[in-house]
C-alpha cells in the first residue's frame, strides 16, 4: 500500500528537525577573551634618572611583592622606598578570576611595564583580567573620574530598542556593583555587563565612579553594540547580543562572568535552565521515536520489493 510520499525525504526532514532541536538545546559556546591580552598602556612622559640604581631596586622589590600577593588576593597596594625615592604601586585582578588565573595575569605585568614604558615616573598596564600601576613620589595626581581609555564596537544598532535595553541594564549594573562591594557581572535583557572599582574605593564612591563611566559610555559609544570605558578608579564593559547572551567557554572562573554574581538571581536562572533542558530532552526523545518509525517504514517498503 502506498503512503502518498517518499519515505527518504521524510526521513531527512526528521533528521533535520532532530539536529535543529539539539542546537536549540545546546546553544553555541562563545570563547571568553584571553585575560592576559593587553588592553592599553599608560606611561608618564617623564623618566627618572637613576645612576645609583635606587629607583630600580625599589621598583623591583615592589613588583615582587605585588606578584607574590596575587596568589592570595585580587587587590593589593603597597609603598616602598623613602623620601623622594618612595614608590606607591598596586595591582588588581577581575573579581571573577581564580587565584591561579590572577597570579598568571599579574605576573606578566612587571615585564610589560618595563618593556612598554621603561623607567618612567608612573605607568599603568591594563590587561583584560588585571592591571598594575605605580607612581614615584611627587607625581601629579589625577581625578578618579578621569577617563584613561575607551573602545566602542564598530556595529551600530540604533532604532532597534537597543538603547532602552542598554540603559535599563546599566541601572542594574550601577546598583549591583555597589551592593556587591566593587565588582559585578551579569546578563540583563540580552546585554552582558561587567563593572569593577579599584579595591580601596568605598561603596558610595564606587557607585559614583560607575555612574560616571556609564554616562561616558552613553555619550562616547552611542548606539555601538559594545563598549569598554576605563576611568582611573573604575571600569565598565557591555556587549549586546540580539539573539541572547551566549554561554562562554574557559577553563577558569573567568568564563563564569556570563552569569550574575548576585545570589538572588541564581535560583531563578537554575530553575529556568532545568525546565529548558527537560523540555528540550522531551522534544528530542519524541523526534528520535519518529526517526525510528520512519526507519522501520523504509525497511518494510524495501522488504516488500
Amino acid at each position: 500500500m502506498g503512503f502518498g510520499f517518499s519515505s527518504k525525504p521524510f526521513f531527512l526532514f526528521l533528521s533535520f528537525l532532530l539536529f535543529s532541536s539539539l542546537l536549540h538545546l545546546f546553544p553555541p559556546v562563545e570563547s571568553a577573551p584571553d585575560y592576559t591580552t593587553l588592553v592599553y598602556k599608560g606611561c608618564a612622559k617623564q623618566s627618572f634618572t637613576d645612576p645609583a640604581g635606587i629607583y630600580s631596586q625599589a621598583l623591583s622589590a615592589m613588583f615582587q611583592t605585588l606578584v607574590s600577593q596575587s596568589m592570595k588576593v585580587k587587590f593589593y597596594k603597597t609603598t616602598t622606598g623613602t623620601g623622594q625615592t618612595t614608590i606607591t604601586g598596586l595591582f588588581q585582578c577581575r573579581g571573577d578570576l581564580s587565584n591561579t588565573d590572577c597570579y598568571n595575569c599579574a605576573s606578566r605585568l612587571p615585564t610589560l611595564a618595563d618593556k612598554l614604558c621603561g623607567k618612567t615616573l608612573a605607568s599603568r598596564i591594563q590587561l583584560y583580567g588585571c592591571y598594575m600601576l605605580y607612581e614615584v613620589a611627587g607625581f601629579t595626581q589625577i581625578s578618579g573620574m578621569e577617563m584613561l581609555f575607551k573602545t566602542c564596537g564598530a556595529t551600530n544598532v540604533a532604532g532597534t530598542g537597543f538603547e532602552e535595553k542598554r540603559d535599563s541594564a546599566f541601572s542594574v549594573l550601577q546598583s549591583g556593583v555597589v551592593s556587591n562591594h566593587g565588582f559585578y557581572a551579569t546578563n540583563y535583557r540580552s546585554v552582558y555587563l561587567l563593572g569593577q572599582c579599584e579595591g580601596d574605593v568605598g561603596d558610595s564612591d564606587c557607585g559614583e565612579c560607575v555612574k560616571s563611566a556609564v554616562q561616558r559610555a552613553q555619550v562616547e559609544c552611542g548606539s555601538s553594540i559594545s563598549g569598554q570605558i576605563y576611568l582611573h578608579k573604575c571600569f565598565i564593559s557591555y556587549n549586546y547580543y540580539p539573539n541572547g547572551v551566549p554561554r562562554r567557554s574557559s577553563s577558569s572562573s573567568y568564563a563564569h562572568s556570563s552569569s550574575s554574581s548576585s545570589s538572588s538571581g541564581t535560583g531563578q536562572n537554575t530553575g529556568r535552565t532545568v525546565a529548558i533542558i527537560l523540555g528540550g530532552a522531551a522534544s528530542v526523545g519524541f523526534l528520535v521515536i519518529l526517526l525510528m518509525l520512519a526507519r522501520n517504514v523504509m525497511k518494510k517498503k524495501h522488504d516488500d520489493y
